[in-house]
């Protein structure tokens, strides 16, 4: 993949940060205190009922602005252009043909407000090869959110649930100094193409229903992912994007990322789950003192400065 530059300036002013940065890139995890949950939920653990508090959204002119971003990001696959904002993620993708449902545990930081409003990120997201839905740790400047974003429709996040108090009670636990939801995403029928996902309510050990959808997946893409994602621009006051500085004690991770194929779930491995890149740079995310930690074979990876 070529790595994009917004402007030759901000190539320049990263030069001497990345040069002090000498650690950079995929890190082994005795680099960093990796959060490690609980628990981890069986993927086959009961599924009944569905998640409180979620709510299909309205028009809120912020989250617009985000679904747009996005939307724009992925139009005709994952790509980087030199255009602001910087869009660029990191992670791994499930390969074609090695599922048909994914389940992780994934992050979530209340404290982390992102105050641009052209800035977004997606922080851990998930999605299953050929699946109706992407679901979404979406941090934007108006709230944290958890997303069902819908990808057999018009597009856009057709469920959204707020990281609140409540939400936090049923479906997070501690994971170190962190907390971690469990999201999964499995095919119900091939034959019509429906896919449920669900989050895992810890307070009644099930999994919970978040959004249902048949027919034809419109990403364009052939595989799967669970990743890092950004949306970000060169903040003038620091030389680095914005979130950079926001989210510098924050700690992105995914880990138990498993694949269901054959009905057996097994952990995300190099043979069917590739990283997207294996020793990315801080500074094309805008953020030269980014680690990217390959946690596990390929099952677990935290990004975090």
């Amino acid at each position: 993949m070529n790595r994009r530059r917004s402007t030759l300036a901000t190539a320049i002013l990263f030069a001497t940060a990345a040069a002090l940065a000498s650690t950079r890139g995929a890190q082994p995890a005795a680099a960093h205190a990796i959060p490690s949950p609980t628990a981890i939920p069986s993927p086959d653990a009961p599924h009944r009922g569905t998640v409180a508090g979620a709510r299909t959204p309205d028009h809120d002119p912020a989250r617009d602005r985000a679904v747009a971003a996005l939307k724009q990001g992925r139009a005709g696959g994952f790509r980087k252009e030199d255009a602001e904002p910087t869009h660029n993620w990191w992670g791994v993708f499930p390969r074609p043909g090695t599922h048909d449902g994914i389940t992780a545990t994934h992050t979530v930081d209340p404290s982390y407000r992102v105050t641009d409003a052209d800035n977004f990120t997606y922080a851990p997201t998930t999605k299953a090869q050929n699946s109706c839905m992407e679901v979404v740790t979406a941090y934007w400047n108006s709230g944290d959110e958890i997303w069902a974003w819908d990808w057999c429709g018009a597009g856009g996040p057709t469920k959204t649930v707020a990281v609140d108090a409540a939400f936090k009670a049923k479906y997070t636990q501690p994971a170190g100094k962190e907390l971690a939801y469990s999201v999964q995403l499995v095919r119900d029928s091939a034959a019509t193409n429906t896919w449920s996902s669900y989050l895992y309510n810890y307070r009644s050990a099930q999994w919970e229903l978040l959004y249902r959808k048949s027919g034809q997946d419109q990403s364009g893409l052939d595989h799967g992912w669970d990743m890092f994602e950004i949306y970000a621009s060169v903040n003038p006051a620091t030389g680095a994007g914005y979130y950079c500085s926001q989210a510098r004690d924050t700690v992105f991770d995914s880990s138990s990322i498993q694949l269901r194929q054959g009905g057996t779930w097994k952990p995300a491995s190099p043979a069917d789950a590739p990283w997207t890149e294996q020793n990315p740079d801080g500074a094309d995310f805008l953020c030269p003192g980014l680690n990217f930690i390959q946690a596990g074979a390929d099952d677990h990876w935290t990004v975090r400065q």
